[in-house]
C-alpha cells in the first residue's frame, strides 16, 4: 500500500519503511547546507528523504545513502529512480561499517533512530538501547574519521542529554569535534529536546545558535516556515 509524502520537487514512497519520514529528518535534512560538498552520504538513508533533500540543495554533489534494512533500501531506490535527481543518487545494501568507499565525503549525515526510540521503553530496554546506541556512535566516529574529507562536516541530530553526556565526551578520541550547533525546542520557553552537531577534524571556534519550531500551540515558528519552505507544499 502507498503512503506517498510529496514534496516541491520530488515525492517519498514510506510505505514499506518501518522509520517514517520525520521532524527530526526533515529538520536534519533543511538545515544541513555545505556549499562545497561535491560528496555526500547519507547514513541509515530509511526511506532517503534526507538524501533527496540534500540532493536538491547541493545541485552539483553527487549524493550516497547506505541502509541496512532491505524493504527500506529498496523503497528509498524506487524513491531516487523517480526522482529528477536520480543521476546523482545511489544507495547501498547494508551496514556502513563494511561500506568501502573509493574516495572520502565532504558531508556526511546521519539520523539515527536508535535511542530515539529507546525512550519510550521501559528501563532494562532503554538501558540496553543506550548500550547498543554507544557502540554505534563509536563505528560511525570510527568510520568518519577514515572517509572524511579534512575540511568536511559530519551532521547529526541527537537528543540533547545523549549529545551531551554521552557523545561528547567520546568525540576527541576520534580527532573529532564539535564546530557547530542547533539547539531544537519545541517552544521558546522550553528546553531544547534535540541538537544538530556539525562535527569536524578540526578545532574551530563553536557557533551555536537556537530554533524553535512552534510559536503557539498547532503553529508553526517563522523560523520553522522559512527553512522548509523550499521542500514543504505547505509552505
Amino acid at each position: 500500500m502507498r503512503s506517498v509524502f510529496h514534496f516541491k520537487q520530488f515525492e517519498v514512497d514510506q510505505g514499506n519503511c518501518a522509520m517514517k519520514i520525520n521532524t527530526d529528518g526533515v529538520l536534519l535534512g533543511s538545515s544541513t547546507f555545505f556549499s562545497e560538498a561535491k560528496r555526500i552520504l547519507d547514513i541509515g538513508t530509511g526511506t532517503g528523504v534526507i538524501a533527496l533533500m540534500l540532493a536538491q540543495s547541493h545541485p552539483n554533489a553527487h549524493v550516497d545513502a547506505v541502509e541496512i534494512e532491505e524493504d527500506a533500501w529498496r523503497q528509498a531506490g524506487i524513491n531516487f529512480r523517480n526522482s529528477e535527481f536520480t543521476e546523482r543518487l545511489a544507495v547501498h545494501l547494508g551496514s556502513f561499517e563494511h561500506f568501502q568507499p573509493e574516495f572520502a565525503y565532504d558531508l556526511i549525515v546521519s539520523n539515527p533512530p536508535f535511542y530515539t526510540n529507546s525512550l519510550h521503553n521501559p528501563d532494562k530496554r532503554r538501558r540496553l538501547a543506550k548500550h547498543t546506541d554507544i557502540s554505534f556512535f563509536e563505528k560511525l566516529f570510527s568510520f568518519v574519521s577514515q572517509y572524511l574529507t579534512d575540511d568536511g562536516q559530519l551532521k547529526l541530530i541527537l537528543p540533547t542529554g545523549l549529545a551531551d553526556i554521552e557523545i561528547a565526551p567520546i568525540l576527541s578520541h576520534y580527532k573529532l569535534y564539535v564546530q557547530t550547533e542547533m539547539a531544537i525546542s519545541s517552544f521558546a520557553e522550553e528546553p531544547p529536546i534535540r541538537k544538530i552537531w556539525g562535527i569536524g577534524k578540526k578545532v574551530v571556534p563553536l557557533e551555536k545558535h537556537t530554533f524553535d519550531i512552534y510559536a503557539a500551540r498547532g503553529v508553526y515558528t517563522d523560523a520553522y516556515k522559512e527553512l522548509l519552505q523550499p521542500y514543504f507544499l505547505a509552505f
